[in-house]
């Protein structure tokens, strides 16, 4: 097996699925994986990401055993039985990483599919597209944010993880659009979570996702998987 790999190099690791997940959820996998270390994701977005890391782990897996045959191949090495039995040892890793592979991305669509859907089928009739102010207070709120009461002025404001500073009558409108809501249950000198709601994330990733004739066409990556198995020797 190889070596585990290194959380930053399976943070920067590109799947064939990640164009799919960011047009689903609106975020950049690498945000994504930092909102998860921060706590901030609701339940199924959880499951997606850790999905995820596992096919980045994976696809780190057949990277290495792809590199090693390669390496087996380049001339390298004397052209003898020695030679032989590694190559055939190395193609049948690099067949089983694949198996593990494939399988890892069988369950991030499986993670990814309920995201979709309710995207798809979230009530938006009626609906006023997101203003770019308001994409720019939910981004900010979906990567963690808390009401505060200073206690000297009494004057209320959000303050995300980013630093960006929301006040409190644009909290309020969001809230009656349904799109945050927050935890009352904290007193608010303390601060008292900020998050957005299922109608507020669907809202969101439907203004971020780019209309069909704006998707860029690109060629399929090296060493992608097709889209069907296909026959191992």
């Amino acid at each position: 097996m190889p070596p585990d790999p290194v959380p930053a190099a399976a943070r920067r690791a590109v799947s064939p699925l990640d164009h799919r997940i960011e047009a689903a959820t609106g975020h950049d996998v690498e945000t994504l994986w930092v909102h998860r270390d921060r706590g901030v994701l609701d339940e199924p977005h959880v499951r997606l990401v850790d999905r995820h890391r596992e096919l980045a782990q994976a696809e780190t897996g057949v990277t290495f055993y792809r590199t090693l045959l390669h390496r087996l191949a380049s001339g390298e090495f004397p052209v003898d039985g020695a030679l032989f039995e590694r190559i055939d040892r190395t193609v049948d890793q690099l067949e089983e990483a694949a198996d593990v592979r494939d399988a890892a991305a069988q369950r991030v669509l499986a993670a990814l599919e309920p995201i979709e859907s309710a995207a798809r089928t979230a009530p938006a009739a009626g609906r006023e597209p997101l203003s770019a102010a308001d994409q720019a207070a939910l981004l900010a709120i979906a990567g963690g944010a808390r009401l505060y009461e200073h206690l000297l002025t009494g004057r209320m404001s959000v303050t995300t993880a980013s630093g960006t500073r929301i006040p409190h009558a644009e909290l309020q409108r969001l809230e009656a659009a349904g799109l945050v809501s927050r935890d009352t249950g904290h007193p608010v000198h303390a601060g008292q979570p900020v998050v957005l709601t299922e109608v507020g994330r669907v809202a969101l990733v439907a203004a971020r996702r780019p209309k069909a004739t704006e998707v860029p066409k690109t060629a399929p990556r090296p060493g992608a998987w097709p889209s069907t198995p296909a026959h191992r020797r």
